[in-house]
This record gives structure tokens, sequence and C-alpha cells, in this order.
């Protein structure tokens, strides 16, 4: 059985149904998920998995990641378990990427001032927003994080924009068409600050209030990486001060947002529900990208975007190859 935690495009869901007997989570909870993912020998992973799932399941061969970022499932426990993670890297790149250029150009030009205003005052209340915005073009792009997310949004910046590319990663750089800064210089000459890293021990938090401080004032924030980047407090100190002229953010670090979240009463935030890398389009990349690991781990291959390879030995002890 296949089980996904969420239900997929459906090209996709004809795919994996041709596969054998497919099943869909009744809702994307950690009750749900543990109850009717029981007999599965693969999951399909949109929401987090709960532990216990991966040593419990003698059948289970792989837990495939509908996307890149593996903070939902439990990689450890697995690999423990004999369990194959594999994950769909770079499918949804260029979503993410243009949500980060749509939201910064929204930023500069004042669009959530100007809709409110608009609404609340007529025209001219909104109009009167317009002799401060500001065009992206030419503007100092700063990218944390250079992975596929971060290589596709910095094409886009050069070559539509004309920015000039600032980028701090863990990874080696081979772009010679970027720069590549301490985290102090990236934070200094961003007049766009982009979140593209993973979240780890050494990122969390990393956006904290001496981090903001540093940053230009008036210049913009846009996280499409993972809330905890953030220590939220202090983002919101720095956007209701006027230090920041505005962020954008797609993730959180309570999902979903609470009604009461402060976050909510800012006039310079674009916030949207964790959906950066979410199109009709990305989708179906994703989802092919797990039907075709899929159809490898029921053939008895390995997937090509395997996570835990350590695990092989004692995977091929359950399932021979």
């Amino acid at each position: 059985m296949i089980f996904s935690t969420h239900p997929l495009h459906p090209e996709v869901t004809a795919d994996l149904r041709a596969l054998g007997d497919y099943r869909v989570a009744s809702a994307p909870t950690p009750q749900a998920i543990s109850t009717e993912s029981a007999g599965a020998a693969i999951i399909v992973v949109r929401a987090p998995i709960p532990p216990g799932i991966a040593p419990r399941e003698g059948g289970l061969r792989a837990l495939i990641r509908h996307g890149a970022g593996l903070d939902m499932i439990p990689v450890d426990e697995a690999t423990e378990a004999g369990v194959l993670v594999a994950n769909v890297p770079g499918a949804n790149a260029l979503t993410v990427a243009e949500h980060a250029i749509w939201t910064a150009l929204a930023l500069l030009r004042r669009n959530p001032q100007v809709t409110r205003d608009l609404q609340a005052g007529g025209w001219a209340a909104g109009r009167a927003h317009s002799d401060h915005g500001r065009e992206l073009s030419g503007r100092t792009l700063g990218i944390l994080g250079f992975g596929n997310i971060g290589r596709t949004l910095a094409r886009i910046a050069r070559q539509g924009f004309g920015m000039p590319v600032v980028v701090h990663s863990r990874s080696p750089v081979s772009d010679m068409d970027v720069q590549v800064v301490t985290l102090p210089e990236l934070l200094e000459r961003a007049d766009v600050l982009v979140l593209c890293a993973p979240l780890t021990d050494q990122t969390r938090g990393l956006i904290d209030a001496a981090a903001l401080a540093r940053m230009k004032p008036g210049s913009v924030l846009v996280n499409v990486a993972r809330g905890p980047l953030v220590v939220e407090e202090s983002l919101i100190r720095a956007l209701a001060s006027g230090h920041l002229g505005g962020a954008a953010l797609d993730v959180f670090d309570t999902q979903p947002l609470p009604a009461d979240h402060p976050l909510l009463k800012l006039p310079n935030v674009i916030l949207t529900p964790h959906m950066a890398g979410i199109t009709v389009e990305s989708m179906l990349r994703m989802g092919q990208g797990v039907v075709a690991e899929a159809r490898r781990i029921m053939a008895g291959e390995l997937p090509l975007n395997l996570v835990n390879p350590e695990v092989v030995s004692t995977y091929r002890a359950r399932f021979p190859a």
C-alpha cells in the first residue's frame, strides 16, 4: 500500500494507483497519519511523520518527501528501522524563487499599505503611497543559503532585474556571477534579504535582534525557508519601529499562524500560509518525482535521491534485491 499524508496532483494520483493500493490520510494530523498508515509499504510525506511509525511497520520500505525539506521526517529513526528516506530536490525551486521576487516587488511598492488604504479610504488614500515606492532593479539581493532555490533566485535576479547578488552559504559556491560574503556583510549590504537555508541547529534563531539591527534601514526580509530561522519577537520590533521596510513571510514559528498573532496587525508585511512552493506546475513536478522514486523502490531498486545511504545494508536485509 502507498499512503500519502495529503491529496496529490490528479495525474500523480493516477500513476500511484497504477502501482497498487493507494490511500490518502483523512486529515494531515499526527493521529490520522499514525493510525491510517498501518500496512504501508511507502509513505508520501507532505506533513510531519509522527515518531514510532518506521519501527512499527515491518513492511515499510520508504518515506518519500513530496519536496526537498526533511524536517517533517524522523530520518534517524527511519534509518535505525531500515527504512529508506528519499526526497525530490529542486522540483519547486522555480516556484519558490518566483514567490520571493513577487513579494519583494510588492513590499518595495508598498502594496500591502496601498491595498489596505485604497479599500478603507479610497483612491487618493491608496495613491498617496506611490511617491514612496521603490524599484527592485539594480538593488542588491542577499541570499542566505545557496541550494536549488538560491541558485534559481540568483539567476532571475541577475538576468531579469540586473541585481548584484551576494550570498552566504555553508556549502561551496561555484557560481562566479555572485559574490560570497560573510554573514555580517550579507546583512549590511542586502536591500532585499531572502532566507533559503535549511533549519539546523546552526541556523535556528540566526536572524535575531543583532542581525536585524545590521540590516540596512528600509531593507526588506523574505523568508521562504523555515520560521525558526528568525526570532519573531525581534522581527516584529524591527518592523514596528520602521527599521525594516517590510517582510514577506511564508513560514512561522507556529503553523497555522494563530489568529491573534501580532504579525497580522502590522501594515508592512505580506503573510502567506506556507505556500511559496505550491503551484499547479510544481505540484505536478514534485509528484512526478515521487512516482519515479516509488517505481524504483517497488521494482527493488534504490531511489536516486536517497537521503540516508547508510541504511542500505539494513534495508537489504529486510528487502533483498
